[in-house]
């Protein structure tokens, strides 16, 4: 049997998620030690951070559907609802972010937001967050220049991080600019999709995505493009939505280094987070989890940050977001689960 990619990915990286446990088994009993000095008072600043988070996590992907009047009857309310579905399926669902997408463009047919529209206002919240990152990056690696730590190795991630987003955005500008490439990724897309589906139902079904639905499904897509192109204006209001996104999430890991008496640059921590975060969606597990983790601590000692300190406030942090994410998301996800029935194959709808 054939072992993709990703498969590798994750072998390599629970390898060596594992050597690090062993690694560090004193610097563990330190963190553990350390839990015990949490200043609940502190922690408790936690509560309105995550709440802001998803409410502006929310903000990043409708502004987009809000400025071309597809999203005006819905709250706030209703937006951090729907983003705490996305990051619940996200995070119980081992696929490097693909099933959040899936979801929400089913989830928003509901709301009469058609796929492409669904997908092209995902891929702008993508492209404003990377966008959003890759300045506040900027600022980071000034910050610890200045404060005088500055290394090759945080230069050399910091580089890699923005290399890999810049990548990424024109990778999918390429495939979706002119409709001759629509239609060779649509055939391409679609081959590929069924031949994946003949086999897992072993021959019992031949053709789950058709060619002619692909191509309607990217030309859409297209169009939504060359607006923004010709309107640039329309990714402000995420770009700036994607830059409090970012900062409330740094601000959470933040205040759980804080609360165990640790006051840490914020830089070396949003340095983290983006690796952890692009290294998410290669790793097949929930939500990234034991990658996440690890990746992060593993800059944060090189940062100069002591490994116990490290590994409890990126746990405590983590857990929280976790418990969150699992017990709230989960309840609106199952509760939209009963009233709309399981999701089907969104792509197939425009």
């Amino acid at each position: 049997m054939k072992v993709s990619v990703r498969t590798w990915i994750s072998l390599v990286t629970f390898l060596l998620i594992a050597v690090l446990l062993y690694a560090t088994r004193h610097e563990l009993v330190e963190a553990w030690n350390l839990m015990s000095r949490v200043n609940l008072w502190i922690l408790a600043l936690f509560i309105p951070v995550v709440i802001a988070s998803y409410l502006v996590s929310g903000e990043m992907l409708f502004s987009y559907l809000r400025q071309k009047k597809l999203v005006n009857h819905l709250s706030s309310l209703s937006l951090m609802r729907l983003s705490l579905e996305m990051n619940f399926v996200n995070h119980a669902l081992p696929s490097g972010g693909a099933s959040g997408v899936s979801y929400m463009t089913w989830r928003m047919s509901k709301l009469g937001v058609t796929a492409s529209k669904a997908t092209s206002a995902q891929m702008v919240r993508f492209v404003a967050g990377f966008a959003a990152f890759s300045a506040l990056l900027l600022v980071a690696v000034l910050m610890i220049t200045i404060d005088g730590d500055v290394n090759r190795w945080i230069i050399l991630v910091s580089s890699t991080l923005v290399g890999l987003m810049v990548a990424a955005t024109a990778v999918g500008i390429y495939m979706i600019n002119t409709p001759a490439r629509v239609r060779v990724v649509a055939e391409k897309a679609s081959r590929f999709v069924n031949r994946i589906t003949y086999k897992l139902t072993r021959g019992k079904k031949r053709v789950l995505l058709r060619e002619a639905t692909a191509v309607d499904f990217l030309s859409d897509m297209r169009e939504d493009y060359l607006e923004l192109r010709r309107n640039k204006n329309l990714l402000w209001r995420p770009f700036w939505w994607g830059i409090v996104f970012t900062l409330l999430d740094v601000l959470m890991y933040w205040i759980a280094f804080w609360s165990l008496g640790e006051v840490v640059n914020p830089a070396p921590i949003l340095i983290a987070y983006g690796l952890a975060t692009v290294a998410g969606f290669a790793v097949v597990t929930p939500g990234g989890s034991g990658a996440y983790e690890a990746l992060m601590v593993m800059f944060l000692a090189v940062a100069g940050i002591a490994q116990g300190v490290a590994i409890a406030g990126i746990v405590l942090a983590r857990v929280l977001i976790l418990i969150t994410i699992l017990l709230v998301g989960y309840a609106f996800y199952q509760h939209a689960i009963v009233k709309y029935g399981k999701p089907t194959d969104t792509t197939q709808r425009k």
